[in-house]
């Protein structure tokens, strides 16, 4: 990520949209403007950005629906609900879906250069992607390892995971060792093909059941393996050993 953020507002109110770009711009951001759900989900495919603002109610598409295909194309984009109505259905399904969170207008800039900033500073740490199937796991994962300043990207199955690292250069990767259709040894040599470097951290709630899968993963430069129910420490050592890692190279 370049020092310059990248910003997406996404609104039908174009005056709106039009002011907030110009103050932000003012501010040094690299900001553009969509003004529907379709019109945002074809500038997210050609530009990753760093962060996108977006209006819950808008024709054609609302908010939410959108945010919810830019997921697929984007799983670890930042997007911040903005919203002038008492939709109150919308903004839990976003926050549920794992929108970053909401902002009611007329909007509070001072609060909205506050977000752009405390982003700006989680994009410093590391893109993880947690491959799990299990809804509960994934949503833990995300949470911890998010207050940690990471980003934090989900997918249910091997095959997911797969088309998603060839899009993305993810710095760990969590795989499930028991995933409904091709398992976690699998999903970690398909990865492999993708990214010969890859840093993978098995995970499992059937220590016995996936014995022989582990085994042959680790043999196979694996990082490690955590058991369910998670030892938490455990994981954020880890994690923090391979960002501390990753930093020495970087500099």
């Amino acid at each position: 990520m370049t020092d310059i953020m990248s910003i997406l507002i996404v609104d039908d109110d174009v005056s709106m949209s039009r002011t907030m770009a110009l103050v932000l711009k003012r501010k040094g951001y690299n900001v553009t403007v969509a003004d529907s759900g379709p019109d945002a989900i074809r500038k997210v495919r050609e530009t990753p950005f760093d962060m996108i603002f977006m209006d819950i109610k808008m024709p054609e598409m609302n908010g939410v629906e959108a945010f919810e295909e830019i997921q697929k194309v984007r799983p670890d984009a930042v997007v911040m609900m903005m919203t002038a109505f008492a939709v109150e259905d919308l903004v839990e399904k976003a926050l549920k879906e794992g929108a970053y969170g909401i902002i009611y207008k007329p909007l509070d800039i001072d609060k909205i250069l506050e977000g752009i900033e405390v982003v700006k500073k989680k994009k410093e740490g590391m893109l993880i992607l947690v491959v799990d199937d299990d809804p509960g796991t994934t949503k833990t994962l995300r949470s911890i390892l998010s207050m940690k300043g990471h980003r934090v990207g989900i997918a249910a199955t091997g095959e997911e995971a797969i088309v998603m690292a060839q899009g993305k250069d993810f710095d760990v990767i969590f795989i499930d060792m028991k995933l409904p259709t091709i398992d976690g040894l699998q999903t970690y040599r398909a990865l492999k093909k993708v990214h010969p470097e890859i840093i993978a951290v098995l995970i499992t709630a059937y220590k016995e059941e996936t014995a022989p899968l582990v085994e042959r993963a680790l043999g196979e430069s694996a990082h490690a393996i955590l058991f369910k129910p998670f030892d938490m420490d455990a994981l954020l050592k880890i994690v923090d050993e391979i960002w501390e890692r990753k930093k020495k190279l970087r500099q």
